[in-house]
């Protein structure tokens, strides 16, 4: 039995169950309330457990797509360098080539390679004489008396690389010292 509307009701009040409705009193058989409830929670047991395996499935799906994208997320790199070696494939198979043949081929090959990283934003770190150390992209492996300030690069000893800005590896570099 719910409240009839009166004009001094909002909606609201008009939607809110008696107590006695709630209370099963007002003439409803128990037996038949007890059914109507059973039947609204076997529904909602099952909607329960349908969200919960959907959520499971796709918890499921979400975790092979990043075993998939972890699997072949180098394929695309590999398959840039593959130029690459076959270039140097093609060197070793020469025979006969001249130091002149081999050389050009060399810078041809580094070239290829080269090209290879910065499709994949591997970036190379090698600063110039002067400039100011940087620990986060430089390691310094000596310090030498020079002309620059303290604490400039005076030399790059092996280049360095970043991988989308981050450090894949430091430039290793010797640093003026302090005069």
């Amino acid at each position: 039995m719910t409240a009839q509307p009166t004009p001094d009701m909002t909606p609201q009040d008009s939607a809110q169950p008696e107590p006695a409705d709630i209370a099963g009193a007002g003439g409803a058989d128990p037996a038949a309330e007890l059914a109507a409830l059973q039947a609204k929670h076997a529904e909602v047991a099952d909607a329960y457990l349908r969200a919960k395996a959907e959520a499971e499935n796709t918890r499921r799906r979400a975790e092979e797509e990043m075993a998939k994208a972890r699997k072949f997320a180098v394929e695309s790199f590999a398959e840039s360098l593959l130029p690459v070696t076959d270039s140097l494939e093609a060197a070793i198979a020469i025979p006969n080539a001249s130091a002149a043949q081999v050389l050009e081929g060399v810078h041809a090959t580094l070239r290829q390679l080269l090209s290879a990283l910065e499709r994949h934003k591997v970036v190379p770190i090698a600063p110039p004489p002067g400039t100011k150390f940087d620990p986060h992209q430089h390691q310094a492996i000596s310090v030498v008396p020079a002309e620059h300030e303290a604490g400039a690069v005076v030399a790059v000893l092996q280049k360095g690389y970043l991988i989308a800005d981050r450090v894949l590896r430091p430039a290793l570099v010797t640093v003026a010292a302090p005069k």
